[in-house]
C-alpha cells in the first residue's frame, strides 16, 4: 500500500501535467485549468480515503 500509492499520484500528476500542456498549446486555456483541478480532486479524494483508513486503524488499535 506504501509505494503503490506513492506511484499511482505520482501517475496522475504526470497525466494530468501532459494534459494540460497539450490544451495549453492548442490554446483551451480554461478546459486546461478544469484538467488540472479535477487531477487534484482525484488526488484529494485518494488521500482522504487514506487518512480515513487510518483512523480506522487507530481507532481499532485503541478500542475506541
Amino acid at each position: 500500500m506504501g509505494v503503490e500509492i506513492i506511484f499511482k499520484i505520482a501517475g496522475i500528476g504526470l497525466l494530468t501535467a501532459i494534459i494540460s500542456q497539450i490544451l495549453k498549446q492548442t490554446g483551451k486555456d480554461e478546459i486546461s485549468t478544469l484538467a488540472t483541478v479535477a487531477g487534484i480532486i482525484i488526488v484529494l479524494f485518494m488521500v482522504l480515503n487514506l487518512i480515513g483508513d487510518l483512523f480506522d486503524t487507530l481507532k481499532t488499535l485503541f478500542q475506541f
